[in-house]
């Protein structure tokens, strides 16, 4: 069965049975009608997945991983913060009229700095590093730039990547300051881990272990009875993870390279998941 699976349910259940409510807060996040949208909560939250033995895709209820890729290349490899340019709408509660969510996400990772090495922006910074100096310790992103935090649509969520070689393998800490358990989490852990394939395949080393980090991870109000019958059903078989295996520039990459052999998820449909913003 899943580890992903087991991970999200044991995670679950931590934050249903232990974690602490805002109920009596006054709180930003609201639900289409106006409501205030509360939460439980659990602090620190840590989870590992080893990608060299199987794809972190929960089978609870199908993830919609062609969408899922396709964000994670339009803000690491498009650097962008047009929402146009994503197949998906679930940019547009943060974009302004124009469709930009402003100087977040793919724009912070596109802002050339200076290095010994040359003028680089955080992606060819990475790809740098993996290729001249793989034992460095300093291979790491963050767009928490608090200089630009008032012109960002929304404040990053999934802030920081720091890549570790061992072994020829590819490691990964991705670290989040907040996150909608129900609705981000095997979102977040299923890109991010695709993230580290790419950079692993295109700099000639296989993907090893992926480590997730959250702050803040939170079941909403109205998520609550979802969850609840979600971690009721039996997990399935761990899908497999098919890679185009003549693609090594992350910058050719597109969705149409990745795939989910096997996957035979639960049904989603009879999930109706209303979204806070």
């Amino acid at each position: 069965m899943s580890t992903a699976d087991l991970i999200f349910i044991e995670n679950c259940k931590q934050i249903l049975n232990s974690g602490l409510n805002d109920f009596n807060q006054d709180v930003r996040p609201r639900w289409h009608d106006g409501t205030p949208a509360h939460t439980l909560r659990a602090f620190a939250m840590v989870n590992r997945y080893d990608l060299s033995k199987e794809f972190p895709a929960v089978t609870l209820r199908r993830l919609s991983f062609k969408n899922c890729v396709d964000e994670i290349l339009w803000i690491w490899q498009k650097k962008s913060n047009q929402t146009s340019q994503l197949q998906s709408r679930i940019w547009d509660a943060w974009a302004d009229d124009s469709g930009s969510i402003g100087k977040a996400y793919g724009y912070q990772l596109g802002v050339k700095h200076q290095y010994p090495e040359g003028d680089m922006d955080q992606v060819d910074r990475v790809l740098y590093l993996l290729k001249h100096d793989r034992a460095s310790r300093r291979i790491i992103t963050n767009i928490y730039n608090h200089q630009d935090l008032h012109a960002m649509g929304l404040y990053p969520c999934a802030y920081s990547m720091t890549f570790v070689v061992t072994d020829n393998k590819l490691n990964a800490i991705l670290n989040q300051r907040s996150q909608d358990f129900l609705t981000a989490n095997n979102w977040n852990v299923a890109q991010y881990s695709v993230l580290t394939h790419i950079f692993a395949q295109a700099s000639g080393l296989d993907a090893g272990e992926f480590v997730h980090v959250i702050a803040d991870a939170h079941i909403y109000d109205r998520h609550i009875p979802i969850v609840e019958s979600l971690i009721k059903r039996v997990p399935r078989q761990a899908p497999k993870l098919w890679i185009n295996p003549n693609v090594k520039n992350f910058y050719e990459f597109t969705a149409d390279d990745f795939k989910l052999e096997d996957y035979k998820p639960h049904p989603s449909k009879d999930l109706h998941i209303e979204v806070a913003v």
